[in-house]
């Protein structure tokens, strides 16, 4: 039969309690110091992971900054070029202006020279078919028939010369 007895319990109860005390200094305490070792190594990594996301997230807004930079630059290179190309355009299109001023201003100086030239030639020629019709006149007196013809034969003569 079973039988209880208080000295087997209080024996039982302090070797039980030794084991535990025994197997928390020898067990536990290795297993507690991997898991804090564990534990460190772990905020370790977390640390770093953070340190390295803060550095990427730097990096990535020098990378966008310089990216701004660089495209108000092309922006800015985008801009030179097309006032230059308008300047040059515009100081193309006033040498042009010029140059075609010039050439019109040429032109009607020629062409009052040749139409001076032909008023000379022609004053010329009417004194000398004045002087030619005089000439004839006082040849010999005519009459009002005569002289139609005498000015029909000499616009015959003018047309020849020419």
């Amino acid at each position: 039969m079973l039988s209880f007895s208080i000295g087997n319990i209080i024996f039982q109860l302090v070797i039980m309690l030794l084991l535990m005390a025994f197997v928390s200094w020898i067990g536990v305490k290795p297993v507690l110091a991997i898991m804090d070792k564990r534990n460190k190594y772990i905020n370790n990594e977390i640390d770093e992971a953070e340190k390295n996301r803060k550095s990427a997230e730097e990096y990535l807004a020098r990378q966008k900054d310089e990216l701004d930079k660089v495209r108000e630059e092309s922006r800015a290179m985008i801009e030179q070029a097309k006032k230059q190309a308008s300047a040059e355009a515009q100081s193309i299109v006033d040498a042009a202006k010029n140059r075609s001023d010039l050439l019109i201003k040429d032109a009607h100086e020629e062409i009052n020279r040749e139409k001076e030239k032909a008023v000379a030639s022609i004053r010329d020629e009417v004194a000398d078919l004045s002087v030619l019709l005089t000439s004839k006149l006082l040849e010999k007196e005519i009459n009002a028939k005569d002289y139609s013809k005498e000015i029909d034969q000499l616009m015959k003569q003018v047309g020849n010369q020419r």
